[in-house]
């Protein structure tokens, strides 16, 4: 793997020079994109992840040689036709997203609401599938949309089956304060509390990460006892503790379907 040097920070020149692979700093490309979800030029590329220019415009050029990146008309770089290929063949062979869509149109047809799949991508979680009920309530997050662990009832789930010394640590990297204030930072309160509603098979958040919206979340448990994924219910708060439908149920039940489904465990 060929390497790339990265340039030494201000006042450091002194330092000792490390070597940033290729592939790292294409990563870097790409998760940047991902990160801020609209084009980019390679000059904002290149000050948001600390590489020379040079290097990037070498980089990104070959990525849009091999349609691994789009260069639009104003010189922007976006995601290439050869991603979505290759995410349309990891959708066909994920099979947990496969088991997991069929069981979402039916929950959001029978609440009536919005219903997302979600998944953890490092230190955030990722909305992998939604689909919207009939009387569905508008919500900003969509499918590939990435927030902070803490930010969310899905978040907490993802975490709670892994020990507490690990919760511990992805918390105390990861928590951010959300855009409504309201969202949980302290560390140890998340530690616990993401295994008390693993435990108990259903979380709810309301106001969190977006002001009047509440999430109902269940978790999607292997034959390890590890949380893959999470089924929600995304509602206006004032929904959460409605008797008909009952949601909380709903959802929960959706969860146990879905691991049916797979093979995996009842709870």
């Amino acid at each position: 793997m060929s390497t790339v040097k990265t340039e030494p920070a201000a006042g450091e020149s002194g330092a000792r020079r490390t070597r940033t692979s290729a592939l790292d700093r294409i990563m870097q490309v790409l998760d940047f994109l991902q990160e801020q979800d609209q084009p980019a030029t390679a000059y904002e590329v290149a000050r948001a992840v600390g590489a020379p220019l040079s290097t990037i415009y070498v980089i990104v050029d070959d990525l849009v040689e091999k349609q691994v990146l789009d260069r639009q008309e104003n010189g922007a770089l976006w995601f290439g036709p050869r991603l979505y290929h290759y995410g349309l063949t990891y959708a066909r062979r994920l099979d947990l997203l496969s088991a997991a869509t069929q069981e979402m149109t039916d929950l959001a047809i029978g609440s009536r609401e919005t219903v997302q799949i979600c998944g953890r991508d490092g230190d955030n979680m990722v909305v992998l599938a939604m689909f919207d009920g009939p009387d569905h309530y508008y919500v900003a997050s969509r499918v590939g949309t990435r927030t902070p662990l803490n930010w969310s009832a899905s978040g907490r789930l993802l975490v709670g089956h892994l020990p507490e010394h690990e919760r511990r640590e992805i918390y105390a990297r990861s928590t951010r304060p959300s855009p409504t204030g309201r969202a949980e930072t302290d560390v140890e309160k998340l530690t616990q509390a993401s295994r008390r509603v693993f435990e108990e098979g259903l979380c709810i958040q309301a106001g969190e990460s977006d002001f009047s919206v509440a999430c109902i979340a269940a978790p999607i448990v292997d034959n390890d006892g590890a949380c893959r994924a999470t089924v929600s219910i995304v509602v206006p708060d004032h929904k959460v503790h409605q008797a008909a439908p009952d949601l909380k149920a709903l959802v929960k039940e959706s969860a146990r379907r879905i691991e049916e489904r797979l093979g995996w465990r009842r709870r």
